[in-house]
């Protein structure tokens, strides 16, 4: 989403210039024109630099140690934290404090109680902290909330979060590394999956969880992965996790992870729904099923708006969206759509799910 060029600049840093830095957020900055790129923060200087020659200024500064951006980098408003999940609560309350906004990548946290900190320093500071839970701003992430907020579903008391790989475990960067990272396919993608969920049912409150987590398959070799084969002495974290979670108010949700199940039903940061009057799913597009004048009925929206030869329907992708609404929070004080509330939620879930399978009992929450 391109803004026009008359509008009030936003003045950011980027800490953090690995993979989820130049896959997503510097090339979706990069369209919007009015936000700029002061300083390029990495452990790897040349990183940074190769960040800075892409998508910076020329007069952008360069640094490897974030304290020191944030303490010379007065004039700069905001501050995304793309680092492993282990440094997201200390830099993210740190540039808070040092009176930046934050825009941080999922999850919000290694664990609870390091989110938990980080909202109570956005609430004490007054400052903006959203989370990267880009797939909410998706067409049919969009179509699917109002029709639950136009109760269109009905009471939503079961549903499943879809975070399922076949073969496809990323073997680079610290994706391996429990330490940095604090889990495996859980806290990467099926932290997506049930962050869609949750927000879809507006539901925040959970009773209990429990969780099953698996390592069964991170000795292999001659594995048929997606990105060649991983190295065995490297893959510290589970490869398959799974959650049932019981909500305060009966509801239960399904919650499916996998970088590498052997499986051929494969979905990735999608949602199935099921409510009193109808259900919905992402299986195929997105499908709401529903019974009208006594017959089952499957509807499936037109979220490509084609159908003029010379328009084709193409709109603004999910990273662009993401960009833009963390711009118009900032500068225009519109709401947020990710809250760091929510998002704590879900880091909640998280850490229950790996405490339920070490401990072998179900997780109750106050």
């Amino acid at each position: 989403m391109e803004n026009t060029c008359n509008e009030k600049k936003l003045k950011v840093a980027i800490i953090g210039c690995g993979g989820i830095a130049n896959g997503k957020h510097l090339p979706a900055i990069k369209k919007n024109q009015n936000i700029e790129i002061e300083a390029f923060c990495d452990l790897i200087e040349e990183k940074a630099i190769e960040a800075k020659a892409k998508y910076g200024k020329e007069e952008s500064r360069i640094y490897t140690d974030y304290k020191l951006l944030l303490a010379k980098e007065k004039d700069i408003k905001a501050v995304y934290v793309l680092t492993p999940n282990k440094s997201h609560s200390y830099i993210s309350i740190e540039a808070m404090k040092a009176d930046k906004h934050v825009m941080c990548e999922k999850p919000m946290a290694k664990t609870y109680a390091e989110a938990k900190a980080m909202l109570e320093v956005a609430q004490e500071t007054g400052k903006i902290l959203t989370i990267g839970y880009q797939n909410r701003y998706r067409a049919d992430s969009k179509y699917l909330k109002a029709a639950c907020e136009n109760g269109d579903l009905g009471e939503i008391y079961y549903a499943k979060g879809h975070a399922i790989r076949r073969r496809a475990v990323p073997t680079w960067g610290v994706f391996l590394n429990e330490d940095e990272q604090g889990g495996g396919p859980l806290i990467d993608i099926g932290t997506h999956a049930l962050d869609l969920t949750l927000w879809m049912m507006d539901n925040y409150e959970p009773e209990c969880v429990l969780g099953s987590v698996y390592y069964k398959l991170g000795d292999q070799t001659c594995t048929g992965n997606a990105w060649g084969d991983w190295d065995k002495e490297m893959f510290t974290v589970e490869d398959s996790a799974f959650g049932f979670i019981k909500m305060k108010n009966g509801a239960t949700i399904n919650l499916e992870s996998s970088w590498a199940l052997n499986s051929l039903d494969v979905d990735e940061a999608k949602t199935s729904l099921c409510g009193t009057k109808a259900g919905a799913d992402m299986k195929d597009g997105l499908r709401i099923n529903s019974v009208k004048y006594n017959k089952q009925c499957i509807e499936k929206p037109a979220l490509d708006a084609t159908g003029v030869a010379f328009y084709d329907g193409e709109e603004d992708n999910a990273p662009d969206i993401e960009q833009s609404t963390f711009y118009n929070a900032i500068i225009n004080g519109d709401e947020l759509v990710v809250r760091p509330e929510q998002a704590l939620i879900v880091t909640q879930i998280l850490e229950a799910i790996y405490e339920s399978a070490k401990t072998g009992k179900a997780v109750y929450f106050k």
